[in-house]
C-alpha cells in the first residue's frame, strides 16, 4: 500500500479504486471502506484511508465533510482545470473571474471573495502541495501530474496553514517513484485543443530520486474580438514543475524540495454585452463568445512561479515533525474592457503583483487513544494592484489611476486532538489563535488628456490625489473547534461538530479618500477620518454541522450526509460604484460590514456498486452521486441612503450560491482484450446563481444542468486512449459579469430609460456585460507510461 501524507489514499489498487471511487467520472467523493472487507471486496475497491485529521483514518472515521477526486479518477472523467471539480462538491463554487483566464472565484457554503483586487482575503483557501496561495491570481490551476484534489467544507485553521472561513480546495502533485518512469500524454480536440505533458523521473542515488514535467497546453477562441481580431476565450500556456526527493518509502525522513512556472499568454477575455449601446446604437452580438472591445494595451501575460521544501520527519514511533517553506511570486498583467466596446467607454488596464514567503511546522502526536497535533504557521506577503479607469467618452481623457500596495503579516498556533473515551466514542478539541497586521499605501490620481504615464498614457495630473494613504491594522481572534463522534459499529459514524472561522479586515484599494465624511466639521479631513473611510473589519462565522457516514451492505454502498448551520456576522461587502471625486465622474470602491447572513443546508455524497458479471465476467457497474441544499439569507445588510444606514436585507441575496447542486455518474466497466473499457456519463446541476448581493436580471443565471460523457480504454501494457465530450447539449450560461446600471437604492430594481433600455452610472453606451461557461468540447487524449 501507498503511504501519503495529508487525505493521503491509501489502495491496493489505485486503478480498481478509482472505479469505486468515481463511478468513471469526475463526480464522486472518495469511497470509505471496511478495512475487513474480503478479498474480492480488496480487489474491488481497497481499503481507503486518509490523514484528515494527520492520522491514518479510514473516511468513515473522520467528523469533517470532504470531498476527494483522485488524479486517475479526474483523467478519466477528461478534466481539464481546478473549476471542473466544483459539480461535483455539493454547495461549491469555482469559476474563473470575469475578465480574466486565471484568477480565480470561490465559494464553500455562501462564503468566499470575488474581488480580486489587493486589499481583499478569500474566503476560501487554496493550497498547492500544502502552500497556501495568499491572492486568487493564477490559482486557475490546470490539471495535470496531480494525484489527487481535495475539498474541505467549513471553517478551516485548527490542523494545518492558513485559516480560511469558508473552506479550503487543495490540490496535490504526485510523489516521485522508486523506479525510473516516462509518460506522455496528447490531447487533440475542438477548436484546436491542443495539449501536451510529458513527465520524466528516476533515481540518482539509493534514496535520491529527481523529476518534472512540461506542460503545453493551447486552444482556439470560442468566439473572436471583432475589433482587434484576435480570438476570444483561447488558451496558450506553458507550463512545469520540478521535484527532488530525498528518503522517504522505508526512510524515517523525507526532504521534499519541488518548483513550479506557468506562463499563461492567453488573449484577454473580452465579455458579451447584453445590451445596446445606449450612445452609440451598437447591436448585441448574436454569439455570446464574441466581443467587441478595444483594449488590448497591456497585452495579457500571466506568470507564476514558486519554490517549496517540505521535510517529514519520524522523531519516534509517536512523534512526528514536519515542515514546510515555500516561496511564491506572480504577475498579472491584463486589459479588461468593460463596455466591450471599441470606444474607451470604461477600459481599466491593470497590473497584479504577488509575491509571498510562508513557514509552517507541525508536531504530530499518536499514541493509543489520544493523537494530534500542535503547530506554528506564519505568512509574510505583498499584494500591489496597478490600474487605470478610463472614461474618455464622458471627458476626453479622463483617467483614475489608482496604486495599491497592500502587505499582509500572519502568526498563528494551532492545535488539534482527539481522544478515544471509549471503542464507540471519540472526542476532538482545536484552537487556533490568529495575529494579523494589514498595510496600505494607496494613491489615486485622476489624469486628464489621456491615460496615466504608468501605463504608457498621456495625460496629465488634475488636482491632487484623491487618495493618498498609508495606514496599518492589526486583528487577533481565537477560533476554536470540536466535535463528538459515535460509532454504533465500526462502519457507521454519527458526529457533531463546531467550528468558528475568522477572516481580517483591511482597507479598500479602490476607496476615495476625499469622498469621506468629515465627521469633525473643520473642514479638513483627519488621517484617523480618512483610515476609517477606507478600511473595513474581520468577519466572522460560527459554523454547526451533524452528519453520518457509512459502509452499508457489506461495502458496496458508501453514503455521508450533513447538515449544517451557519452564524455570519460582520460580512465584509466589496463593490464599485459610479461616483464624483474632483466634480468628475470616476470609478469608486464602496466596501463595508453591512451584513449579518444566517447559512444553513444539507449534503449527500454517495458511491455504490450496483453489480458486477452482469454481461460478461469481471464487468462492473458502478453509481456515485452528490447533492448539496442551502439556504443563505441577510437577516441584516446596512446601506447607506442620503446620509440614512438603511436595512435593506429583504432585498438582497448571497452571492455565488446557488440553492441546489446536484450531479451523478453512471459508470460501466468491462474487461477488454488486454485491458478494460470504462464508459461512464455526467449529469450536473446548479440552480439560479445572483451573481451579486444586488439581484440583476441581466446578469444572474437561471438553474442549468450540463450532460458530460467519456469512454477510456486504459491498456494492461501502461498506454490508454480516451474521448471525451464536456457539456454535450452546448447549454449557454452565465459565470460572470460587469454592471454599472442605475437602480434603486433598496429594491435594487434598474432604473429604464424611455427606450426601455437600463440607465447607465458610468460612461454614456453603459457597462453590462457578462462572460460565460465553456462550450461543446470534444477531445482524444492518449497517454503512454513506461
Amino acid at each position: 500500500m501507498l503511504k501519503v501524507d495529508r487525505f493521503r489514499v491509501r489502495t491496493s489498487s489505485i486503478a480498481l479504486a478509482v472505479v469505486m471511487a468515481g463511478g468513471l467520472g469526475l463526480a464522486a467523493p472518495a469511497l470509505a471502506q471496511d478495512a475487513s472487507a474480503t478479498q474480492a471486496e480488496e480487489d474491488e475497491g481497497g481499503a481507503i484511508v486518509v490523514t484528515a485529521r494527520r492520522r491514518e483514518e479510514r473516511l468513515v472515521d473522520v467528523p469533517i465533510a470532504v470531498t476527494s477526486f483522485s488524479g486517475e479518477q479526474l483523467a478519466n472523467s477528461g478534466a481539464m482545470d481546478i473549476t471542473e471539480i466544483a459539480q461535483a462538491a455539493p454547495n461549491v463554487t469555482l469559476e474563473a473571474s470575469r475578465g480574466t483566464n486565471s484568477t480565480l472565484s470561490a465559494f464553500i457554503r455562501g462564503i468566499g471573495q470575488q474581488d480580486p483586487v489587493s486589499g481583499f482575503e478569500q474566503g476560501v483557501g487554496i493550497y498547492l502541495d500544502d502552500v497556501y496561495l495568499n491572492r486568487p491570481q493564477a490559482a486557475v490551476l490546470d490539471i495535470y501530474d496531480v494525484e489527487r484534489i481535495e475539498v474541505l467544507r467549513g471553517p478551516q485553521g485548527t490542523l494545518y496553514g492558513r485559516n480560511t472561513i469558508g473552506g479550503a480546495v487543495k490540490y496535490v502533485t504526485k510523489p516521485l517513484p522508486e523506479d525510473f518512469s516516462i509518460k506522455a500524454r496528447a490531447t487533440y480536440g475542438t477548436y484546436d485543443q491542443a495539449d501536451g505533458v510529458l513527465t520524466m523521473s528516476g533515481p540518482i542515488a539509493d534514496i535520491v530520486r529527481i523529476g518534472g514535467s512540461l506542460a503545453r497546453l493551447s486552444r482556439g477562441g470560442f468566439g473572436d474580438n471583432l475589433t482587434t481580431g484576435l480570438e476570444n476565450y483561447n488558451k496558450d500556456i506553458w507550463a512545469g514543475r520540478a521535484t527532488l526527493e530525498i528518503g522517504g518509502y522505508d526512510e524515517p525522513m523525507l526532504i521534499r524540495i519541488s518548483g513550479d512556472y506557468t506562463r499563461d499568454k492567453s488573449n484577454p477575455r473580452g465579455g458579451h454585452r447584453l445590451i445596446p449601446g445606449l450612445v452609440s446604437g451598437a447591436p448585441v452580438l448574436d454569439d455570446v463568445f464574441d466581443t467587441r472591445g478595444g483594449l488590448n494595451d497591456p497585452k495579457q501575460d500571466i506568470e507564476a512561479y514558486g519554490l517549496a521544501m517540505n521535510i517529514t520527519a519520524e522523531l519516534s514511533d509517536t512523534l512526528t515533525l514536519r515542515s514546510i517553506s515555500a516561496w511564491r511570486k506572480d504577475t498579472s498583467e491584463t486589459p479588461i474592457d468593460f463596455d466591450a466596446l471599441p470606444v474607451v467607454d470604461l477600459d481599466v488596464p491593470g497590473i497584479y503583483r504577488n509575491e509571498q514567503t510562508s513557514q509552517e511546522f507541525q508536531l504530530l502526536y499518536d499514541d493509543g487513544p489520544l493523537s494530534g497535533l500542535v503547530g506554528f504557521y506564519y505568512l509574510s506577503a505583498k499584494a500591489d494592484t496597478l490600474f487605470d479607469s478610463r472614461i474618455f467618452t464622458t471627458f476626453d481623457g479622463l483617467t483614475a489611476f489608482t496604486e495599491a500596495d497592500v502587505d499582509t503579516e500572519t502568526y498563528a498556533v494551532f492545535g488539534d486532538f482527539t481522544y478515544d473515551v471509549t471503542a464507540q466514542i471519540s472526542l476532538s478539541v482545536g484552537g487556533r489563535y490568529t495575529w494579523d497586521e494589514r498595510k496600505a499605501d494607496i494613491l489615486r490620481q485622476n489624469y486628464l488628456g489621456g491615460g496615466s504615464p504608468v501605463f504608457g498614457g498621456a495625460g496629465v495630473p488634475y488636482l491632487a490625489p484623491s487618495t493618498d494613504f498609508e495606514g496599518s491594522a492589526k486583528f487577533k481572534k481565537f477560533t476554536p473547534r470540536a466535535s463528538i463522534s459515535f460509532k454504533p459499529t465500526p462502519d457507521h459514524n454519527i458526529y457533531a461538530s463546531y467550528s468558528q472561522g475568522f477572516k481580517g479586515g483591511g482597507f479598500d484599494p479602490r476607496g476615495v479618500g476625499a469622498n469621506a465624511p468629515d465627521l469633525d466639521g473643520n473642514g479638513s479631513l483627519s488621517d484617523t477620518e480618512i483610515a476609517s473611510f477606507l478600511s473595513f473589519e474581520p468577519e466572522k462565522v460560527d459554523s454547526y454541522e451533524i452528519g453520518y457516514k457509512g459502509n452499508l451492505m457489506g461495502g458496496a454502498l458508501y453514503v455521508a450526509a450533513a447538515a449544517f448551520y451557519s452564524d455570519y456576522t460582520n460580512v465584509q461587502i466589496p463593490g464599485s460604484v459610479a461616483c464624483t471625486v474632483g466634480g468628475l465622474p470616476s470609478f469608486c470602491g464602496v466596501v463595508s460590514n453591512a451584513g449579518k447572513a444566517t447559512i444553513k443546508g444539507l449534503e449527500l455524497e454517495t458511491n455504490a456498486r450496483l453489480g458486477r458479471d452482469l454481461m460478461t465476467p469481471g464487468d462492473r457497474l458502478s453509481f456515485s452521486g452528490s447533492l448539496g441544499y442551502i439556504e443563505a439569507e441577510y437577516d441584516e445588510y446596512i446601506t447607506n441612503i442620503g446620509g440614512v444606514p438603511t436595512d435593506v436585507a429583504d432585498y438582497r441575496e448571497v452571492q455565488n450560491t446557488p440553492k441546489w447542486t446536484a450531479s451523478g455518474t453512471l459508470g460501466y466497466e468491462t474487461p477488454l482484450g488486454a485491458g478494460s473499457l470504462r464508459a461512464s456519463t455526467t449529469v450536473s446541476y446548479r440552480s439560479k446563481v445572483y451573481q451579486f448581493e444586488i439581484p440583476n436580471p441581466y446578469i444572474d443565471q437561471s438553474g442549468y444542468a450540463l450532460w458530460d460523457a467519456s469512454l477510456v480504454y486504459n491498456a494492461d501494457g501502461g498506454w490508454s486512449i480516451g474521448v471525451h465530450g464536456k457539456n454535450l447539449l452546448d447549454k449557454e450560461y452565465k459565470t460572470s459579469g460587469y454592471t454599472f446600471i442605475a437602480v434603486n437604492p433598496v429594491t435594487g430594481v434598474p432604473a429604464l430609460g424611455p427606450n426601455g433600455l437600463p440607465v447607465s452610472t458610468l460612461g454614456p453606451d453603459g457597462t453590462l456585460t457578462a462572460f460565460y461557461g465553456n462550450p461543446r468540447q470534444v477531445f482524444v487524449t492518449a497517454s503512454v507510461e513506461f
